[in-house]
């Protein structure tokens, strides 16, 4: 567990706070640390939790299949970034989404209540990390009414110009690359692939855009 020390010092959750700082946390945390085969469930839907989790190696989606099991896929979950937090309020429910690994993983999970609870010496760091995680689900809802920005688009072109066009800005860079590929990018804006497939060929030979697979130009 301790050789994902420095990559928890570059999470928001742990914003500010040392690497030895950290270790003395991890227990006082009761952190455990989990893996899974690419294709294993981290989470599945109508699952209860009491964790905060922070994804160390690999990489998740966060999605949901309806009952003909067409697939939406919610969010990406990549190395250093936390999720499960949405479910930290006492009797928030359960989990609406299934949590997939896509590649092999490592995740370390966190009791919520040790976190959100300030140990009785009041440490310097644990108080950081209650307010870094307040930060941190700040930034989620901002990055949740970004995606529901693009989805209240009416066209599959207007959702790929909305989507394409936030990650330049957060790139900052015309040329890019995304984390999806065709089918999990169909998912993730919940359109057809090949209708989305012809759209991008259009969009290339209107002079809008350049893609080489998961490489894109704004042009």
């Amino acid at each position: 567990m301790k050789k994902y020390i420095p990559i928890l010092k570059n999470t928001k959750l742990f914003s500010g706070i040392s690497e030895e700082e950290i270790n003395t946390m991890l227990s006082c945390l009761q952190a455990k640390l989990c893996t899974y085969k690419k294709g294993e469930y981290v989470l599945r839907q109508g699952e209860y939790i009491d964790n905060i989790m922070v994804l160390v190696e690999g990489k998740l989606h966060i999605q949901r299949d309806d009952y003909w099991g067409n697939r939406s896929i919610i969010n990406m979950v990549g190395v250093g970034e936390m999720f499960g937090e949405a479910y930290a309020a006492p009797e928030s429910g359960a989990l609406m989404n299934d949590v997939l690994a896509v590649e092999d993983c490592a995740v370390l999970f966190f009791d919520v209540k040790r976190i959100i609870t300030v140990c009785p010496a009041a440490c310097r760091f644990h108080s950081m990390v209650v307010q870094n995680l307040f930060f941190a689900i700040s930034e989620k809802n901002r990055q949740l009414m970004q995606k529901l920005g693009c989805m209240s688009r009416r066209t599959t072109r207007e959702k790929l110009i909305s989507y394409l066009s936030e990650e330049a800005k957060r790139h900052n860079s015309s040329s890019f690359s995304i984390p999806f590929n065709r089918q999990q990018l169909a998912d993730y804006l919940s359109v057809d692939r090949s209708a989305m497939s012809g759209e991008l060929c259009r969009m290339r030979d209107d002079g809008l855009i350049e893609f080489d697979k998961n490489r894109f130009t704004l042009l």
